[in-house]
């Protein structure tokens, strides 16, 4: 070993930073008790401890510049009076290399150094707007472990990076990272008294070589996805193919940025958290990884302060709630959006339309057309936490007893319908219901204003097995079956053609409040509602139809664009009546279940009869002057024959019922001859 020499350190920034002639240490002892570095070499061999005195002691701040040291060739923890700890700003940590499951003893974990000199080739975060985000929730290790994933590194930062080609294929633009820094996924009750001992013993005995005593301790549980108090400045490492997390992690961010396609981080804090230090995490991840935002999570959050934070200025920053008066004060609205509501509110109303329960027209409206000048929106109809959009119409009950909990962990609301059966069927008519009901959740949410969200797997109906907390499942049950892709193609295809079409139409994401009134100069409102009848949406408690019209501008903003979307969640088929456009027709482009387009020429009205369950989109195709001149022609013959007395009172003849109508129809004549 190099011959080392202790000088003053600097207090700031606070953990292990790397010169060129050695590394200053800088750590916070609020006690009274001596403090200083343990080091080690390469594994778990102690190598030396140093101890700070008091001319290196600032406030509650020690600190050493430790020079004839290098970064290469040590790791190191820190220890106040008999208590040896982890660096709560180690860039990296060592020994947690290999995901652990089944039976472990306590592993020494050690600080290490990021030695990663990076080249970013001039990519840089995309700062996407809110509204033209297509956002995709995924865990690291769970999105690829499975073999149907196909990729060569599984559960890993790079194996993430395999399945770009797909991401971009569904149309994502911005992946949310359930916890990708470093945790412990072995839990235990508690630090027991034994442990306690071998800690004191350590330090005793601080230069020589320590065995454990005891045999190795089964973990309490594993937890699969780090919402829990970690080493907040470290990738994982187990999420690392390479060995070397910190460079795998940024080369995982630019081969995104290269691919249109931004990180938002997930970080939860507990409440005992210091709100300076999640502030100094954020910083850390912005300027070190070039993350393009945060959905933080926790009840203690600082979050005024990271919202106003100059640094911030340009990335999301994501939560349940924010104290807009204070972030933005005297009603002034931001030139940027980049604060965003993550909230439960549109999962749980859209939930229960698609079940058809009663009173919710209201709440769809609302949450169709729900935008804010101040915060993003975000809607999901799935997360983690709760059944997989699958299991939502599989499962009426949650099945978590794999968990080793009794079946009391997760949430009991669910606002779930099996559809006829609970779990696997073999029946066709439920396959096929539950198909469609997963089309039409989907159809919320990307015709929706707010900014959608997938959960990985998803779009191609991944099931969790009823399993609606799967945060210790390290298996089948809680990685992705990419095997969906083939069993479940038509609800893949049908994502997909959502998001292309979400995409190709402005009035269905436009950043702003919609207001119902004439603002493209098109003759129609930008939102409208209608039913039964044209223009006039029915919205008693009883009813669970409703349909939207949207007038915006094309994308060369030389046209209207006109797009009207049928939503029947009731068990029965329901007529709409088509608002009319001068010079257009309406075509059906999309939908969950065929539905007839019918013309009256006579009324000059179309209609749509719209399956049960299920959700019609059209939109307004301009005539050809052909098919202006042929519809003119028929209208101006059927003014003629009117006038002349030659029809009367024939309308419904031009109206071609569909076939169950018919049949309706023809039983009730049939009773009445009776």
């Amino acid at each position: 070993m190099k011959r080392t020499k202790i000088k003053n350190g600097q207090p700031y920034p606070l953990g292990a930073s790397v010169r060129e002639d050695g590394i200053n240490f800088s750590m916070v002892n609020s006690s009274n008790k001596e403090c200083g570095i343990v080091f080690y070499r390469k594994g778990i061999e102690q190598k030396e401890r140093i101890l700070f005195d008091q001319k290196h002691r600032i406030g509650n701040i020690c600190c050493a510049f430790v020079e004839g040291i290098t970064a290469s060739n040590c790791e190191y923890n820190f220890f106040i009076g008999d208590h040896i700890f982890i660096d709560p700003y180690a860039k990296r940590i060592v020994g947690n290399e290999k995901w652990r499951s089944g039976e472990f003893e306590h592993l020494l974990l050690r600080g290490g150094f990021d030695n990663c000199v990076f080249d970013w080739q001039d990519t840089a975060p995309l700062h996407l707007p809110y509204q033209q985000s297509i956002m995709y929730c995924l865990n690291v290790r769970s999105f690829t472990r499975h073999s149907s994933s196909k990729v060569t590194k599984k559960g890993t930062f790079e194996g993430l990076t395999e399945k770009i080609p797909y991401l971009k294929e569904l149309g994502v633009n911005s992946i949310e990272l359930m916890p990708a820094y470093e945790f412990e996924e072995c839990e235990w009750d508690e630090t027991d008294i034994a442990t306690r001992q071998q800690i004191a013993y350590q330090v005793a005995h601080i230069d020589e070589k320590l065995q454990l005593d005891q045999e190795p301790k089964r973990a309490k549980r594993l937890n699969c996805w780090g919402y829990k108090e970690a080493f907040y400045f470290a990738p994982k490492a187990s999420y690392s193919a390479s060995g070397n997390p910190c460079e795998e992690f940024r080369s995982m961010v630019r081969k995104l940025h290269k691919n249109g396609i931004e990180v938002i981080m997930q970080f939860y804090f507990p409440e005992h958290i210091k709100q300076g230090y999640i502030l100094e995490i954020i910083k850390h991840w912005v300027l070190e990884y070039q993350i393009d935002g945060v959905h933080l999570k926790g009840s203690r959050l600082p979050l005024t302060l990271i919202a106003t934070e100059p640094l911030f200025a340009d990335i999301k920053i994501i939560c349940e709630n924010f104290y807009l008066h204070e972030i933005y004060p005297n009603g002034v609205n931001p030139s940027v959006r980049t604060l965003g509501y993550y909230r439960d509110e549109f999962m749980c109303d859209m939930r229960r339309y698609l079940k058809g329960d009663q009173d919710m027209l209201k709440s769809f409206q609302y949450h169709m057309r729900n935008t804010n000048p101040k915060c993003g929106v975000i809607n999901y109809i799935a997360n983690y936490y709760g059944f997989t959009l699958n299991d939502l119409v599989s499962y009426e009950r949650k099945h978590n007893e794999l968990n080793g909990e009794g079946n009391t962990d997760g949430t009991d609301y669910n606002l779930s319908w099996n559809c006829g059966a609970e779990g696997p069927s073999r029946k066709k008519a439920v396959r096929q219901l539950r198909h469609k009901q997963m089309k039409n959740a989907l159809g919320f949410l990307f015709t929706a204003q707010g900014t959608p969200l997938l959960y990985a797997g998803d779009e191609f109906g991944n099931s969790q097995y009823g399993n609606n907390n799967c945060y210790c499942q390290d298996n089948e049950t809680g990685w992705v079956n990419w095997n969906g892709l083939s069993t479940n193609a038509d609800v893949f295809a049908f994502a997909k053609e959502l998001i292309s079409f979400r995409k190709n139409h402005n009035i269905l994401h436009l950043g702003e409040p919609l207001t119902m009134l004439d603002r493209f100069g098109q003759g129609y409102p930008d939102l409208s509602y209608h039913g039964e009848e044209a223009w006039k949406a029915q919205l008693e408690s009883y009813n669970r139809h409703i349909g939207i019209m949207y007038c915006g501008k094309n994308e060369s903003a030389d046209e209207g664009d006109y797009v009207y979307i049928a939503y029947n969640m009731h068990w029965n088929a329901h007529r709409f009546a088509l608002p009319s456009i001068a010079n257009h027709k309406w075509v059906s482009v999309i939908c969950t279940e065929e539905n007839l387009v019918i013309s009256d020429v006579e009324r000059n009205t179309e209609y749509i009869d719209v399956a049960p369950r299920s959700i019609s989109i059209l939109i307004g195709r301009m005539l050809s002057e052909e098919e202006r001149k042929q519809k003119n022609s028929l209208m101006i013959k059927d003014n003629t024959l009117q006038k002349t007395g030659v029809i009367q009172n024939k309308r419904c003849a031009v109206t071609s019922a569909p076939e169950n109508t018919t049949k309706n129809n023809q039983k009730n004549k049939s009773k009445k001859g009776k």
